[in-house]
């Protein structure tokens, strides 16, 4: 029996010295990762011997934000009786609204170090609104020790609110265009023909409303209102500048109630110019041509009682349609024919939802089948893209939700030209043009428009326009941090309050460089009312504010660079 044990002790033995050597052989073809130095003064000397690759020197000096971040937070600021809203796309100005939503306020900017005095002697991560009295006047003054009162203009009437949500910058951050709206009672609605234009035109909804709409371009520098335009009895979507677009000095808008696309210029004097109607014509002397034919259009036109019954197809409509015909004539043969006159009448009751300029002349709309309680993600619903020539009125190409070739340009071209940066020292940090983001949102596309037609998870169509606008900030680019993107995003999005701070983490490395902590620390939250956190990032420095909302509470925090020492 002792023998017999022996026996069985040497055969284990043996077998866990094999073991073992597999497992340290094992272990010695595996190279551990190995971390560049993240030392800000190593990175320094290599940028003063070095230059880099070619076409890579603001990208390499974009490193350097992993060594210089907001790493201290400021809980529950006082600020103003006003609602915050962004920075300049240089810096230099930040824009809030009044609390009644009537007048624009313009601070300057003092920098990321104008409350280094204030906070000396603080350490840590966090500074809590306390009981001490100390800690009370800090709160009160960190808000002037950055902004500085400039201009308050007062923009609108009794009856007509700025839009929260609505702000566009010019390429040199000189001019600013805000949006308000204004109920329209029922009883001081205009008559009916002279609301509904043509036979494209929207009918009202109580979750559509008819309303007046104002559009005012404000000079930043001296608050002064330069120009404006009115809209009456229209329906234009402010939120999200979902139905504004501006692209370079080209602003484009567009009328979900008369179904057309206006085009301004704004000038270096910060006025617009009217510079088309895009629509029932394309043209602006399709009228004269076309009552050479028929007489009795320009009767119409001058009655509006014939123009709502008018049976002409809409220019832009049916060049669209023209461009579907020759494209099923291209194929030759009868399916792709039988097909066009299968969904022609689909077709005729598709309308206009979103634009975007890709550049000057071209613009990319999207057609959806039913807006009239403005539900554009409806999943059922029909989905198509167009893009179209504004100057030669040619339609260039028409995509429906589930194309190949949307998602194949929406992968090498990067559509959602928003990211592109205002000035030359700023970078391009949106989800389509960083490496490590692209491949995510490119599969996210690919699964939605592939698994269901018209995109039944999730309608990739209009999650595609639904992206703007973007911030600009370097904490945000996905190559040079990663973050949960459900609580930040470059979208300029409210997200659900989470109770727990957000951590950045360096790409290149994986080590956690700073947090931010939104809300207020230490107090339980109440999840049965809705949280939401919005975002407002400096588009260069180190600073961040951070703002919860819910529907009593209005918790402004500060996110600042801070040496304790």
């Amino acid at each position: 029996m002792a023998a017999v044990e022996q026996g069985l002790w040497e055969v284990l033995s043996h077998q866990a010295k094999s073991d073992k050597d597999i497992i340290e052989s094992g272990i010695s073809f595996i190279k551990p990762q190995r971390i560049k130095n993240q030392n800000i003064v190593h990175r320094l000397e290599r940028r003063r011997i070095s230059s880099g690759k070619a076409g890579a020197h603001w990208h390499q000096v974009r490193l350097f934000y992993q060594n210089v971040f907001p790493n201290f937070t400021v809980v529950d600021v006082d600020e103003p009786p006003c609602f915050l809203h962004k920075f300049s796309p240089d810096g230099l100005y930040f824009l809030a609204f009044s609390s009644d939503l009537t007048s624009l306020q313009i601070y300057r900017y003092r920098g990321c170090q104008a409350a280094g005095n204030l906070l000396q002697g603080y350490e840590g991560e966090i500074l809590p609104r306390g009981r001490r009295q100390p800690s009370l006047s800090l709160q009160r003054l960190v808000f002037d020790c950055f902004f500085v009162l400039l201009h308050i203009r007062k923009l609108t009437i009794v009856g007509e609110h700025l839009d929260l949500d609505c702000s566009i910058f010019t390429n040199d951050s000189k001019y600013v265009i805000v949006g308000s709206s204004s109920y329209v009672p029922y009883e001081h609605h205009r008559p009916f023909y002279e609301v509904y234009w043509n036979r494209e035109s929207l009918t009202s909804h109580p979750l559509f409303p008819i309303e007046n709409y104002t559009l005012y371009i404000i000079d930043l520098r001296t608050g002064r209102l330069c120009d404006k335009r009115t809209f009456n009895c229209d329906k234009v979507i402010l939120t999200h500048n979902q139905g504004l677009y501006l692209y370079k000095n080209i602003l484009a808008i567009l009328s979900l109630l008369h179904q057309n696309i206006r085009i301004f210029q704004v000038t270096p004097d910060g006025t617009f110019i009217d510079l088309r109607t895009i629509g029932r014509f394309c043209y602006e002397d399709d009228l004269l041509t076309v009552s050479a034919v028929f007489p009795e259009m320009r009767q119409s036109h001058q009655d509006l009682t014939s123009l709502y019954r008018d049976t002409f197809i809409d220019c832009l409509k049916h060049r669209m349609l023209v461009y579907l015909w020759r494209q099923a004539e291209r194929r030759g043969n009868s399916v792709a024919k039988r097909s066009f006159f299968r969904y022609f009448d689909q077709m005729l009751k598709l309308r206009m939802c979103q634009l975007q300029l890709l550049d000057e002349n071209h613009l990319l709309i999207k057609y959806t089948e039913n807006l009239m309680t403005l539900d554009v993600t409806n999943a059922s619903q029909a989905t198509v893209f167009v893009v179209y020539n504004m100057v030669s009125t040619e339609v260039m190409a028409v995509f429906d939700n589930s194309s190949d070739e949307l998602l194949e340009l929406f992968g090498n071209y990067d559509l959602l030209q928003d990211a592109t940066p205002h000035s030359e020292i700023q970078f391009t940090c949106s989800s389509s043009s960083t490496n490590f983001e692209r491949p995510i949102i490119q599969h996210k596309f690919k699964d939605t428009i592939i698994n269901e037609r018209y995109g039944e998870q999730g309608e990739s169509g209009h999650w595609l326009l639904g992206q703007f606008p973007f911030c600009y900030s370097p904490y945000l680019d996905m190559t040079l941090f990663s973050y949960d993107s459900r609580s930040v995003s470059v979208m300029e999005r409210p997200k659900t309050y989470e109770d727990h701070p957000i951590r950045f983490y360096a790409q290149d490395s994986g080590l956690l460089k700073f947090q931010m902590q939104t809300g207020l620390v230490g107090r339980p939250i109440n999840h049965n009312v809705q949280h939401l956190v919005s975002f407002i990032f400096h588009p260069s420095e180190p600073f961040a504010i951070s703002v919860q909302k819910s529907n009593t509470e209005y918790v402004v925090n500060f996110h600042v660079r801070h040496n304790s020492t």
